[in-house]
């Protein structure tokens, strides 16, 4: 089962402080008011008390059980394996059915958890009533009563014609600025020392990424765009090149057109020559107009859903749209160019994957052009002479399983879900693009006012429904349906939580809000959760992978302290760890990522 809850604890306020605990019979320090008259409510714990005629300290509650203590971190944490989950072929052995029964209100579907009287189904998360003939109930219920489903649904209509799976673009998208004329050092296999520019390294990653393509994928269809000063499209390699300078570099509108009509006929078998010789005759010149380059790539790639565009450059984008300011402030949504917010939405809607990398050593304002990968599900790093060409590989493999995905998450009425926009018991995300491995956390609460109700349940119902197209175009719906217990006491067995999830949630919630500017929020979830790992390493030894998040939570414990100032901004180094940690996956070992030091995070 890929869909998995840390713990169930009812009494959690909704700002994910941890457990509530109930009131304390009040202090007869003064004459008792009428019984008819409400008392005030209790003061917050976060307020300063008033300075005069402090009472004195509440003794311990005596209601402490061995091996439990109360917990500061919010431990109400479900976590998606998405891309298991969207990958139906393995779930081959699945009944499927056409369309789910929609909940008129919610949009809950029916399902195992679901009671029907004379064809009237009373939603269990919002409590409408709807009316399901007996048809569909049979269809939608059957025999599968209990406390978990697991139900696909394939959709009859389909969009588009069939897709060949190789029928995809791989765009690399090259920086050719002067910049990249700067030599490294590097000892030869002979023994002999030569001296490397970063060019000349990036044309043998391409020759030998193109080599793979061609071995591996050889109806796959590959195109190459540069940039400098202008925008060269060479597209297969077999067509006259179009070039976009001047007054074309600030206009959007013109570069998608003219990108989205440039034709790219032939696979890689037919092109592999005529790009290699492309990638040869490439020199180093002029100035860095990235943002005109990536749009064009993704123009391009849009023709074909699950397509990949792979950005490489060593310098910040200087001229033309995506032009980013020499000395922006503290690195928040706020001040991120909102041209690379547009084109990545407008990537993830085409299906197209963009991959950024960038060289060490060099300042490519990582923080922004990052978002590009981050929202699109792509990877970002930081190569080097040496590395350029196995991460060139790696970006370019074509391992995108679905696209379009959208994640709805559905708890009963008085359940919110912290750090969302929405601030009720539904929770839709827009994933877009899925690869293998990519894991998502939510953590969830309880209203002050539904505590009571919830504390006389046993259990509740918990609904995941996914949302996609498969690779050849198939519109599926995925809905997991399951009864979690409640736990009623006000304690909590720190030893028996599922500290993979809680570890991969801490990582991808404080990451995320370093990267919004909420650091603040983002070091008190850090300290919360260190707090927590240190009482299960008190309860029970810590395992290896327990290790490895406390180390996760080391590293963004010093990029945060680090942010003293608005005029320092994220450096690539740490924005490097930050777009990783936010795609944390209990499958990926992140051991080395303390390799940051404090000298490296910031730069001014």
């Amino acid at each position: 089962m890929e869909f998995a809850c840390s713990h169930v604890v009812c009494n959690w306020s909704p700002d994910g402080e941890g457990p509530v605990p109930p009131p304390l019979p009040p202090r007869r320090l003064r004459k008792p008011r009428p019984t008819s008259l409400p008392l005030p409510p209790l003061p917050s714990p976060q307020l300063p008390l008033a300075p005069l005629s402090l009472p004195p300290p509440v003794p311990p509650r005596g209601d402490k059980q061995e091996g439990e203590s109360r917990l500061a971190a919010n431990v109400n944490v479900i976590s998606l394996s998405v891309g298991k989950l969207v990958d139906i072929s393995q779930a081959s052995g699945m009944e499927t059915f056409q369309t789910p029964v929609i909940c008129g209100k919610c949009s809950a579907a029916l399902s195992c958890l679901s009671c029907t009287q004379r064809n009237v189904w009373v939603c269990e998360f919002c409590g409408r009533e709807n009316s399901v003939n007996d048809r569909l109930e049979k269809v939608c219920i059957g025999q599968r009563a209990g406390v978990h489903s697991d139900d696909i649904y394939l959709s009859t209509e389909s969009d588009d014609d069939y897709q060949n799976l190789e029928d995809t673009l791989v765009v690399f998208c090259v920086d050719i600025s002067g910049s990249m004329s700067v030599t490294t050092e590097v000892t030869k296999s002979s023994g002999s020392i030569a001296h490397i520019s970063r060019l000349e390294s990036m044309q043998d990653a391409l020759q030998r990424a193109l080599t793979s393509l061609l071995q591996e994928s050889p109806h796959r269809r590959v195109a190459l765009v540069t940039f400098n000063d202008d925008v060269v499209i060479y597209g297969d390699g077999t067509s006259t090149p179009l070039t976009l300078r001047d007054w074309a570099l600030v206009d959007y509108d013109h570069i998608w057109q003219q990108s989205v009509a440039y034709s790219i006929p032939h696979c890689i078998a037919e092109t592999c020559s005529h790009l290699l010789q492309r990638v040869k005759d490439l020199r180093e010149h002029g100035a860095t107009c990235l943002g005109p380059a990536a749009l064009a790539s993704v123009a391009m790639a849009s023709r074909y859903p699950g397509s990949k565009v792979v950005l490489c450059t060593d310098g910040r984008a200087n001229i033309g749209l995506g032009e980013i300011e020499q000395n922006p402030s503290l690195s928040s949504s706020s001040h991120v160019p909102y041209f690379y917010r547009k084109l990545a939405l407008q990537a993830v809607e085409s299906g197209v994957i963009i991959s950024v990398m960038t060289f060490e050593g060099t300042d490519c304002r990582l923080a922004d052009i990052g978002r590009l990968a981050d929202t699109t599900g792509g990877r970002v790093n930081m190569v080097s002479i040496g590395t350029v060409a196995t991460e060139i590989h790696s970006a370019s493999v074509d391992n995108v399983l679905a696209t379009g995905v959208t994640a709805t998450l559905l708890a009963p009425e008085g359940i919110c879900f912290p750090y969302e926009d929405e601030k009720n018991h539904k929770l839709v995300r827009d994933i877009g693009n899925v690869t293998k491995g990519l894991e998502m956390t939510f953590q969830f609460a309880v209203k002050p006012e539904f505590i009571e109700t919830f504390l006389q349940k046993s259990t509740l119902p918990f609904q995941v429904q996914l949302s996609f197209k498969t690779r050849d175009q198939q519109k599926v719906t995925r809905v997991i349906t399951e009864q979690r217990p409640v736990t009623t006491c006000r304690r909590v067995d720190a030893g028996s939580l599922n500290t993979a999830v809680l570890g991969v949630h801490c990582a991808q919630l404080c990451a995320r809000l370093t990267m919004e500017g909420q650091v603040q929020e983002a070091q008190r979830q850090l300290k919360a959760q260190q707090d927590l790992l240190n009482q299960i390493s008190r309860q029970r030894p810590m395992q290896q992978e327990e290790n490895i998040y406390g180390n996760w939570m080391d590293t963004m414990t010093v990029i945060c302290d680090d942010i003293t100032a608005e005029s320092q901004t994220l450096s690539d180094e740490a924005a490097k760890v930050m777009y990783q940690m936010k795609r944390a996956s209990s499958d990926t070992d992140y051991s080395n990522i303390s390799e940051i030091r404090r000298t490296t995070v910031w730069k001014n």
